[in-house]
């Protein structure tokens, strides 16, 4: 029994020393593994934990990662893709709505859905990093509901 639970300990620290070397993940790295997306916290030598978006933490072990694959949105550029989705009713002025809300530098907007009670609109943008995602996503949202009001876009209450 002593030598299955020291077995464990030693792959959990040996595949530590090979996330490590080869860092396939880093601090900082937004990263889904086994359908959990989060920010890495910290990798140790047994365990790596991984923050995600609703504040809790998924604590990994080192021997898991080495074995599974892990997907790492910000190996490349630290950049993260934030994505917006807004309704409009299905009467609205779809050309004039892509038109108002294509003005912002480095902000794509399209039609992504088109079903009976509604159009929906996808608007996308950077954040500079992981840990600046929801914040940008709150104020592209903020700032597209905005513009949709101001051309007569909007759904309104009835």
């Amino acid at each position: 029994m002593v030598g299955f639970a020291a077995r464990q300990t030693l792959a959990n620290g040996i595949a530590g020393i090979l996330l490590a070397i080869t860092q396939p993940i880093r601090i900082g790295d937004l990263v889904t593994f086994e359908g959990e997306s989060g920010t890495v916290e910290d990798v140790r030598l047994t365990y790596t934990f991984i923050r995600k978006s609703n504040d809790t933490r998924l604590i990994v072990p080192n021997e898991r990662l080495a074995q599974s694959t892990i997907e790492n949105h910000t190996i490349v550029d630290p950049r993260v893709r934030v994505e917006v989705e807004v309704w409009l009713p299905p009467s609205a002025d779809t050309k004039r709505a892509l038109e108002a809300l294509s003005g912002e530098p480095d902000q794509d907007v399209e039609v992504s859905l088109i079903e009976k009670d509604g159009i929906k609109l996808t608007v996308a943008t950077w954040a500079a990093s992981a840990r600046e995602r929801g914040s940008v996503a709150a104020r592209v949202r903020a700032s597209t509901l905005e513009k949709l009001r101001s051309e007569g876009l909007a759904f309104t209450p009835e």
